[in-house]
């Protein structure tokens, strides 16, 4: 039964020394969310949580107290690593950390109620991921694809522009992704909800949770260090430089240093009856 697709395809230096910026940069998830994801699948506390691709812990740590158990997966062994600070730092003590790629798991992991899978399936191996995930949940289980609309190479926030100017300046006007920089991003072809259409799950349903999230320089700064595109190591000595260029022309557009958005978390709810 094993084929080569099995084995893992991941990038160990996708997020290569993100881990605890991630942690601290990354967008969170509003409570909201949450309990909307509670409202669509009918959650009462009952139940075990998978979460693939779980990073330092975004969705698995403040998501966990929904459920009696987690169990969460992620390919970088920093990410788990900083994951387990996190909910160790709050005492969330029904979380189990896999230091693993999504494509490899199996009825090992027991039964799920819901998988979370947050800004990560186009990183995976999607038709494998789906077709392995199918028999691991319940008959009233599903999965959840989280994303957020903060992209600034797609943004038209007049700073956001700025920010992805200075990027390019140092960088190259591609969009990079893995290898150390050297990988060039490529669009996620065909579209998530054609793979689920194309899978053995029943059905899928859009839903949007506004919030609004306000940055400083400093913590935009943070987070381009945490994104494929721009990660700190690519800089080098020329670090410092880039910094300064960030934050020239940020004022530029906004000298409060304060940059306001409205952000909209997507849920791809998928159903498995």
């Amino acid at each position: 039964m094993t084929t080569i697709k099995t084995l893992p395809t991941y990038d160990p230096t996708l997020f290569e020394g993100a881990a605890e910026g991630y942690a601290q940069y990354r967008t969170k998830y509003p409570p909201v969310v949450f309990a909307k994801l509670a409202e669509i699948f009918n959650l009462n506390g009952q139940g075990r949580l998978l979460d693939l691709g779980c990073g330092p812990g975004l969705i698995a740590i403040p998501f966990g107290e929904y459920f009696e158990e987690v169990v969460a997966v992620d390919p970088d062994p920093d990410m788990i690593k900083e994951a387990q600070r996190q909910a160790t730092a709050i005492q969330a003590n029904n979380i189990t950390w896999l230091n693993q790629g999504a494509e490899l798991i199996d009825s090992s992991l027991g039964t799920f109620r819901l998988t979370t899978i947050g800004r990560a399936f186009h990183w995976m191996q999607r038709e494998l991921v789906l077709e392995r995930l199918y028999p691991l949940l319940s008959d009233d289980g599903g999965i959840a694809l989280l994303n957020t609309n903060e992209n600034p190479w797609e943004s038209q926030l007049p700073w956001k522009q700025a920010a992805i100017g200075v990027v390019k300046k140092w960088l190259g006007e591609q969009r990079r992704t893995g290898q150390r920089g050297q990988g060039v991003r490529k669009p996620v072809d065909p579209p998530h909800q054609v793979v689920i259409a194309n899978s053995a799950f029943a059905r899928q349903e859009l839903f949007e949770v506004p919030f609004e999230k306000t940055w400083t320089v400093s913590s935009y700064l943070g987070y381009l260090y945490t994104t494929a595109f721009a990660l700190k190591i690519f800089f080098g000595d020329n670090a410092p430089a880039f910094e300064a260029d960030l934050q020239e022309a940020l004022l530029a557009v906004e000298p409060s240093g304060e940059f306001t958005e409205e952000i909209k978390v997507t849920i791809l709810a998928v159903w498995k009856r």
